[in-house]
């Protein structure tokens, strides 16, 4: 916790791009892993539906 306190703002905005990436290409793979069949527009269209489905709708 203290790292992260530490860090400026643009820093804290960073690490936030990056874990989000991070966790879009995990949600990706376990898509590939969970349908093993599907073409790369297939699965294109399952992983846009699946980030709609997160997506938050408070703004």
């Amino acid at each position: 916790m203290e790292i992260l306190r530490s860090l400026t703002p643009q820093q804290k905005l960073a690490q936030i791009f990056k874990l989000n990436e991070r966790t879009l290409n995990l949600m990706k793979i376990g898509l590939r892993r969970r349908f093993p069949n599907l073409d790369e527009a297939a699965l294109h269209q399952v992983y846009l539906q699946m980030r709609a489905r997160c997506h938050n709708r408070n703004y």
